[in-house]
Formats: C-alpha cells, sequence, structure tokens
C-alpha cells in the first residue's frame, strides 16, 4: 500500500521549469532554484500494508475563518478536527483533539478544495487531426498525468472528465502513483458521424476504426443500437457517468455549432444506459433546442448551454438539472486564439456563436441555476494552468466572489454526486463543503476571497499571460482525502 504523497512546499515552481516528479523514495526534486520536498510513504504489495495504525491519524486546524461551500460570510475562530478522510467535528477554538497535527491557520480561510466540472484531461492538442493521426496511447497518458498533477496543485481536489479518461488515470491517481484530484471519467464521447465526437480524419471511410476509438475517447454511434453498445462499454471501462455530444463545435473540424445532433430515440437511449447504472448524462448543448430536448430526454448535465436564457431555466429547474460554463467564450479576446484565429472556418463559427450567446450572463444573472465550474481546456499543460487561472477570474469578474467560489465548491459536489450509489467512486462523504462526515478536502488561503478572489490563484489575463506557478503562493495548504499535498505553514 502506499501512502499518499505530500509536499512542502518553499516556493512556487513555474511550470515551465517543473521537471520529472519521481516516487518510490524519500527525494529531493531540485529545478534550478525551485525546491519541492517529496516525503513519500513506503510502497509495499500484500499483507504488509496491514500494519497501519489502529487509530487514523489526525489534523487539527486551529483558529480559521472557514467558508463553507455556501455562507456569505466567514464563520471566524473555528477549529476543524480531520480523523482520517473525514471531516469528523467543526467547533469553536476550544475544539481539541491530543495527539492530532496542528496546523494553526492564523485566521486564514479554510475552505473545500476546488471542484472541476469540465476538463479534458487527456485531450493535448493542438489540434483534433493531430491527436488523431500523430498521437500514441503513451503521449495521452504522459499529458493526463502532468494534466492531473496541475489541476490538483492549482487547489482542485475533484475533477469531472468531460471525456477522453477511462479509468486508469483515476486509478493510478488513487493508488498513490501519480499526483492527482479525484477523478469523475466519463470515457468516450459518444456522437454521431460528423459530429463533435468525430475525430476521424477527412478521408476516412464510414465505419473505419480510429485511433480515437481504439482507445475509447470517442466513439462514433448512428443508432440506438450503438448508443447502447458504447454507454455501456462506457461504464465497463470505469466512467462514472455519460457525455453524449449533442451540438456541434467551433474549433472542430465537420460539424457547424447549430448542429443538431442525435435522435430523440438516441437521447433518450443514452439516458437508459445511465438509468440502468444509477448514474446520469452530460450533453454538450449550445443551441436552445438541444439545451431543451436533452432536459426533456432526462439529461441531468448541460454543458456549455450557451443559449440559456430563462425559458430552460424554469425547465432545468423542473427536472432538477445543472449547467456547466466555460465563460472564457464570453471573452472579447476569444476571436484572436490561434486555433481560432488561424482557421477561417473556426473564425466564422466562432463570430457567429458570439453573436448568438451574447445574452448568456444576462439571463444567468436574472434567472439563477445550479451552475458549476467548467474549463474545457484542450492543450499544453501550461497552456491550460493558464486557462484555468483566467477561468477562475471570470467567474468572480462576471458575477461574484461568492457565486463564484459556490460553484466551484457545493454546486459542483452535488453534481458530481449525480453519478449515484453504483457509480460513484468516492461514495463516504460530500465533496465541495466544510461540514462534519464531509470528505476533508480542504484548502487554507492567505486573505479573505469573499472580498478579494485573486487568493484563488486568478489572472485577469489568458493565453497572453505570463506562466503560472507550480501553485499559487497564496494557497497555503492543499488536502486531499485527509493527506497533504502543500503545506508552506508546517
Amino acid at each position: 500500500m502506499m501512502r499518499a504523497i505530500r509536499f512542502n512546499m518553499r516556493q512556487p515552481i513555474p511550470w515551465a521549469l517543473w521537471g520529472s516528479t519521481f516516487y518510490g523514495g524519500s527525494q529531493v526534486i531540485s529545478a534550478t532554484k525551485y525546491t519541492t520536498t517529496l516525503a513519500v510513504g513506503l510502497l509495499t504489495l500484500g499483507p504488509v500494508a496491514a500494519s497501519a495504525q489502529d487509530d487514523p491519524a489526525q489534523t487539527l486546524f486551529t483558529n480559521c475563518a472557514v467558508f463553507d461551500g455556501k455562507a456569505t460570510e466567514l464563520t471566524e475562530g473555528q477549529n476543524v478536527l480531520v480523523t482520517g478522510n473525514l471531516i469528523e467535528a467543526i467547533g469553536d477554538t476550544s475544539l481539541s483533539a491530543e495527539g492530532a497535527t496542528v496546523v494553526d491557520c492564523d485566521g486564514r480561510t479554510l475552505m473545500p478544495g476546488l471542484i472541476e466540472g469540465h476538463a479534458h484531461l487527456m485531450l493535448m492538442g493542438p489540434s483534433l487531426p493531430a491527436m488523431e493521426s500523430n498521437t500514441t496511447w503513451e503521449d495521452f497518458a504522459i499529458h493526463g498525468t502532468k494534466m492531473s498533477e496541475m489541476y490538483l496543485m492549482q487547489g482542485f481536489t475533484t475533477v469531472r472528465d468531460a471525456g477522453g479518461a477511462n479509468a486508469g488515470l483515476q486509478r493510478a491517481i488513487n493508488a498513490g502513483t501519480i499526483l492527482g484530484p479525484r477523478l469523475y471519467p466519463s470515457a468516450a464521447f459518444i456522437g454521431s458521424r460528423g459530429g463533435h465526437a468525430d475525430f476521424a480524419n477527412f478521408t476516412a471511410p464510414v465505419g473505419q476504426t480510429t485511433n480515437m476509438g481504439r482507445l475509447n475517447m470517442s466513439q462514433e454511434a448512428d443508432s440506438v443500437a450503438d448508443v447502447h453498445k458504447f454507454g455501456r462499454n462506457n461504464f465497463r471501462m470505469g466512467a462514472s457517468q455519460l457525455k453524449f455530444m449533442q451540438s456541434g463545435g467551433v474549433v472542430s473540424a465537420f460539424d457547424p455549432w447549430q448542429l443538431l445532433a442525435g435522435s430523440t430515440e438516441e437521447l433518450e437511449a443514452v439516458v437508459q444506459v445511465a438509468n440502468e447504472y444509477g448514474s446520469y448524462v452530460m450533453a454538450h448543448s449550445y443551441r436552445k433546442e438541444a439545451i431543451m430536448s436533452a432536459l426533456n430526454a432526462g439529461v441531468m448535465s448541460i454543458e456549455h448551454g450557451f443559449s440559456f436564457d430563462c425559458e430552460v431555466a424554469d425547465l432545468m429547474k423542473e427536472k432538477g438539472a445543472y449547467i456547466t460554463t466555460n465563460l472564457t467564450a464570453f471573452d472579447e479576446g476569444l476571436l484572436t486564439i490561434p486555433a481560432i484565429a488561424n482557421v477561417p472556418a473556426s473564425l466564422r463559427k466562432a463570430k457567429s456563436a458570439s453573436a448568438t450567446f451574447s445574452g448568456y450572463i444576462d439571463n444567468m444573472k436574472q434567472c439563477p441555476v445550479k451552475r458549476a465550474f467548467q474549463t474545457d481546456c484542450v492543450g499544453s499543460v501550461v497552456d491550460c494552468s493558464k486557462q484555468v487561472a483566467y477561468e477562475k477570474h471570470l467567474n468572480a469578474e462576471f458575477f461574484d466572489p461568492h457565486t463564484a467560489l459556490v460553484t466551484m465548491t457545493s454546486t459542483g459536489g452535488e453534481l458530481v454526486a449525480l453519478s449515484g450509489d453504483f457509480m460513484n467512486p468516492y461514495p463516504d462523504g460530500k465533496l465541495g463543503v466544510i461540514e462534519e462526515g464531509a470528505y476533508a478536502d480542504i484548502l487554507l488561503v492567505d486573505g479573505n476571497p469573499l472580498e478579494d478572489f485573486s487568493v484563488m490563484g486568478t489572472s485577469d489575463k489568458w493565453y497572453d499571460g505570463p506562466v503560472r506557478p507550480y501553485s499559487p503562493e497564496t494557497i497555503r495548504v492543499i488536502m486531499k482525502d485527509g493527506q497533504f499535498y502543500k503545506n508552506t505553514l508546517n
């Protein structure tokens, strides 16, 4: 059994300087002047692991200002006791625990670990044709490993992968082999020929096996039978939920963003499969018609949902559904991104989409619904770390710090829990909240993020911004499942 890796970060390390991470001993990794100490537990196999302590380890956070994932104000002067991987107790400064490791918050904000509701950890780009034609499983795996590490060290203790990742990455994280957040994979995208899940080369004949299909990263489904087959196979491959590509996209090759892909019967079929496993479906839906038909078919998570309005909000509330939206889609610099600006078809689609989606922010403020955080980055780890920081910034800029924090914590926790009793890989506690019985996924940050959201590791620039640090200096502690992955205080 391998204990989780503990980090004592002495200085933030830019991704451009971060070298390989080594496991299986106690080592010091040096990247130029930057130093990180890895204290890695002994790797053993078999019955030897039974020598673990009879009583689970305890950590007592003292003198904290607590954001519980929901409240509009911090609760000051709080102690939080972690036993094993769960939060056991929350109380005033009289709460104590003999023998516990003590972390003095010194008035800093203790809050839930962040939750990313829509990532693609395995997809490095730079284009769909490149991933289909020139990328091996080793390339995908190495990229996924570093993306997982990036997300954790940026404060995300849970990530829902929205297509491309099967269970292998999750297993490696859970075993402690690699660093990463809790992972809710969707396995292969499911979509129609010529749709947003069609990664095949332009000249590929209908029905030909693709690189993405062989790796179960994307599957072409053109019938109810296909949907049943690939949906069930995704759960077999470790998916927590299913992803159906209902609309087209902007940077993809064959599909207009206005596309209405998949028949009503196919939508109902993917929901049927998810229901068989006690889980749910997330649908890539741009147009209002797509969103409404998805909700009426039983889809519980609308992805992007750029045509959201108050009529959509009413139906979402009736169905108990959620939405995740990448707010970079509404950024003024969207049309200058190379993947869009350098491809005439994509630029034309982006201009059309931007004009159509302009009412989203106002509509969401007027008719708010359960919205979780989405970055939706396909690209290098360096570029995605920039986009994560910018997406954090936009959530507070377009809305407000409290709305942003709720979006990134408790709402995300509710969303991933829709995977149900059977398929939820982490069923023993709540995520995204600080409360007794919840998982001990905890951040300790300088200042008050309800007043100064920059302490969450934001950036007001996107691709043209500086390389992001390995971990934001203002996030002083990162704990996942009761284990420290960063602690600059002790």
